[in-house]
């Protein structure tokens, strides 16, 4: 063997084992993705018939052996959202399964290759949705009837007491939900201005514009008139969301929400959330619900609007990563155990105060 020859054939062994090495650590943060997004629960394909057409959900039951579980009922934010809001909801999921709960989650129409368009709808449209998807799971004989809420998140806050109108409701989880949908928007578009830091001029320029679209809303405005305000310019509104917008831009919550008067409900409010005034939601759920129902606040410091904690959501880095290898460490602390105690502290009946 030559001289030449054995550096040659020693950098070739170090270099299939620094391969090896490579392969060993990926397959075994492969393996750590793959565990850590492992959920202690069963999931199922589902289709949903509702005006027509077909709701694609998703229907994840917890593995206790029982032979009936209750079940929670997403209703989905602001948005083109999956049923399993891109697997967001599946830690959530966790949580009701080790209370006993089944979750149940359909895509929004025209989202996930489901059939409609979600910017066609009003808040009564997902209301009669979500009571239909009730109503098909009091048929199956694995969920409990008696014991079927509702967790609702943002926009959701419109929809859920809608719901409670029409079908019964056994709980209600309520997380950042909002009142008034124009206190709501100004309440965004300032607390949004100050986090940028925004100039006094930048502001009232903001306002101003802000005033000139509500004015078009209150006069039933097309989308061409709204662009021809603009100078133009869309600043990426279409079509289909100015119609969404106008059509739903009126609703609030107040009188809605005296259908949960005698539900118990749990409402989860953030401490850095930009999108929804929690001190106004507060005031309003308290008024109208602890007078006769059984209402729990909790508040998260640490959270934002979506309940994730500041420190993560701010970082697309440490957002990605938490995600990969520990994905129920995205939420604020607290929250998941949360409604993993409401939903134990309910009755039987699903009408006991937590």
């Amino acid at each position: 063997m030559s001289q030449k020859t054995r550096p040659r054939r020693r950098r070739l062994r170090i270099a299939a084992w620094s391969l090896v090495m490579v392969l060993v650590g990926a397959t075994g943060l492969a393996g750590v993705v793959l565990w850590q997004n492992s959920f202690e629960m069963d999931e199922q394909r589902v289709s949903i018939r509702h005006g027509g057409h077909m709701l694609n959900g998703v229907l994840a039951t917890p593995r206790d052996g029982r032979e009936r579980h209750g079940l929670v009922v997403y209703i989905h934010g602001d948005g083109p959202i999956d049923a399993t809001h891109e697997d967001g909801y599946k830690p959530m999921w966790e949580a009701n399964a080790k209370a006993g709960y089944a979750s149940l989650s359909w895509d929004k129409p025209g989202v996930a290759g489901a059939p409609g368009d979600w910017l066609e709808q009003s808040m009564g449209d997902r209301a009669d949705e979500a009571a239909a998807a009730m109503a098909w799971a009091r048929t199956r004989p694995d969920i409990d009837g008696d014991r079927i809420g509702l967790w609702g998140a943002s926009q959701a806050g419109w929809v859920l007491p809608k719901v409670a109108a029409r079908t019964p409701v056994s709980f209600v989880i309520a997380v950042s939900p909002a009142i008034n949908w124009l206190r709501q928007g100004r309440y965004n578009l300032l607390a949004e201005l100050r986090a940028d830091g925004a100039s006094a001029a930048r502001t009232r320029a903001a306002i101003a514009e802000s005033d000139t679209t509500r004015r078009l809303l209150a006069r039933h405005a097309t989308f061409e008139e709204y662009v021809g305000a603009r100078g133009g310019d869309a600043d990426g509104m279409t079509a289909g969301r100015w119609g969404f917008i106008s059509r739903n831009h009126t609703v609030d919550a107040t009188q809605d929400l005296r259908a949960l008067r005698r539900v118990p409900v749990l409402l989860v409010l953030a401490g850095h959330d930009l999108n929804v005034d929690t001190a106004d939601t507060e005031r309003v759920y308290r008024k109208v619900l602890d007078a006769g129902g059984a209402l729990t606040v909790t508040r998260h410091p640490d959270a934002t609007h979506s309940l994730l904690k500041q420190s993560v959501e701010q970082s697309d880095l440490k957002l990605t990563l938490t995600a990969l290898f520990a994905p129920c460490s995205l939420f604020a602390d607290g929250f998941l155990d949360g409604q993993r105690q409401f939903l134990n502290g309910l009755g039987c009946g699903g009408d006991a105060t937590p």
